[in-house]
């Protein structure tokens, strides 16, 4: 059965965007990457292959619009750098600024950093923990997202978690 894009749409919209929001930690910049990842979807349906479950296909594409999108901020962040030192102005925009409505306000600060330490993993631990942690996934699940084994993931994770715990302690104060 061939769901249409509006079927897939109501199914995954939430997913794709919580999972872009614990990436990205603005509500603003989740929404813009939800609308690209099923912008993506309508232009590759045709060539999704049954390979893996469409939800697996559709946490792919959002892992990458996510990774895309941080690596162009900080292209953004450097061009800012070096536009205000030779000269230039720096935008409001430059920094970015933790905004997940999720949070109350007297945990803000808290999750701040530790959004801030989690951003300082490479990449792959940090797409690991995350759909571990807030995303519930198994290490099967998150192994096929990552087209990894799970022994693999779990090494990832376990390594997450220790630098993380290093970054944390780094960062105190």
């Amino acid at each position: 059965m061939q769901l249409s894009l509006e079927q897939l749409y109501d199914l995954y919209k939430d997913m794709v965007y919580n999972l872009s929001l614990n990436y990205l930690q603005n509500h603003e910049d989740a929404e813009e990457i939800t609308q690209d990842v099923f912008v993506a979807v309508h232009r590759s349906m045709d060539k999704f292959r049954n390979e893996s479950s469409i939800s697996t296909w559709i946490y792919r594409i959002t892992i990458n619009k996510c990774l895309d999108h941080l690596k162009a901020s900080k292209r953004k962040k450097r061009l800012s750098f070096f536009t205000s030192i030779f000269g230039g102005e720096i935008s409001e925009n430059t920094f970015r600024v933790f905004d997940h409505p999720g949070v109350q306000l007297e945990q803000k600060q808290a999750m701040e950093r530790l959004f801030r330490c989690i951003n300082e993993l490479p990449d792959r631990q940090k797409t690991a923990l995350l759909l571990s942690k807030t995303e519930n996934m198994s290490l099967a699940e998150i192994a096929a997202v990552m087209g990894l084994s799970a022994k693999a993931v779990e090494s990832l994770i376990q390594r997450a978690k220790s630098n993380l715990s290093e970054i944390l302690k780094k960062n105190e104060g």
